[in-house]
């Protein structure tokens, strides 16, 4: 049996499902209470759940993730939320100094088994400060679990399994999905978070992408299947520790790959898996590897000049016939 859904909800569904199953789980976060979150993904939480579960907290990133990882410490599961990437620049020191090193530092005495998600990437003309994809700064980090929510299945399951893993987790959600709606089974369950995924496959190139690339990606794979073009489609969801297994075998099998991201081409994950690609499959290449990443300029505000901004549908159809020279 399937159900459709918004991610919005996929959302909520799983933060609801992670409180029932454990007492020791709390959401914490600005707005997460009484206004139900920024962009409602919280909402009707608080009258579920309690004040001590779902916990509204001052402006300040840096005071309520710290806040989080002491609870962390004390043997909770707090849920932190960071309403958009730009703010997380504030708790950067707790995240990056704290968080990632204390398990290292203590030699393994301690650990720190929060999550923070994070709202993440374009969305609706939020203007430059609020539009990041900063996904590459977090994932150069040892220490952090680095996840990308790519479909509605990952965005309903993939907190459950983030809250038993010891370190932390950083959570990315991408809030120009919220209003977008999908069907999924009703029973579907995610059984592991430390793999990428195969959405489709085929033989003739692999494309590589995670978070908004996903949807586009296997929208563009199916307008290139009409060209007679099969390629199989990728979705990392997992950024650090980086699974270069499954899209290593996928680029033995179709010797070409294209790499699709918002976040800016220089220093990306795309420079990343295309260095892991051109170092361990190089003689299984028939083409250099193609990047398709985010304009190197501050998001635009204008509607137009925002999705010009990131790859779309047709970019990603329009450079996958040019490597492979359909015209």
């Amino acid at each position: 049996m399937n159900t459709t859904l918004t991610y919005r909800e996929a959302l909520k569904q799983g933060i609801r499902e992670a409180l029932q199953k454990d007492e020791n789980v709390f959401l914490m976060g600005e707005d997460v209470g009484r206004y139900g979150g920024a962009f409602a993904v919280s909402k009707g939480l608080l009258q579920e759940f309690g004040e001590e579960r779902i916990m509204d907290v001052p402006l300040s990133e840096s005071g309520f993730v710290g806040a989080g990882i002491g609870a962390a410490l004390a043997g909770m599961k707090p849920i932190v939320e960071v309403m958009t990437v730009n703010f997380s620049l504030l708790a950067l020191d707790q995240i990056v100094n704290n968080a990632a090193t204390l398990q290292h530092m203590s030699g393994g005495q301690l650990h720190v088994p929060l999550v923070i998600r994070m709202g993440c990437g374009i969305s609706k003309q939020l203007g430059a400060q609020h539009s990041h994809s900063w996904e590459p700064f977090y994932a150069h980090v040892p220490g952090l679990v680095v996840l990308s929510v790519g479909t509605h299945e990952d965005a309903r399951g993939m907190l459950r399994l983030a809250l038993q893993s010891q370190d932390p987790v950083v959570l990315f959600e991408y809030t120009g999905m919220l209003n977008l709606e999908k069907e999924i089974a009703v029973d579907s369950d995610i059984l592991d978070i430390s793999k990428g995924k195969v959405l489709k496959k085929g033989k003739d190139i692999t494309i590589i992408t995670y978070g908004t690339g996903v949807y586009k990606c296997l929208e563009a794979a199916a307008e290139l299947a009409t060209a007679g073009i099969d390629a199989e489609v990728i979705d990392l969801r997992v950024l650090r520790p980086l699974d270069e297994f499954t899209f290593l075998a996928s680029v033995a099998k179709t010797h070409q790959a294209i790499i699709v991201e918002d976040a800016w081409r220089s220093v990306s994950i795309s420079s990343e898996v295309s260095a892991r690609i051109m170092e361990k499959t190089f003689y299984d290449l028939d083409a250099p590897v193609v990047r398709l990443c985010g304009v190197e300029v501050p998001m635009p505000y204008p509607a137009q000049l925002e999705e010009a901004a990131v790859p779309q549908k047709q970019d990603i159809v329009n450079a996958v016939k040019k490597m492979i020279h359909h015209d």
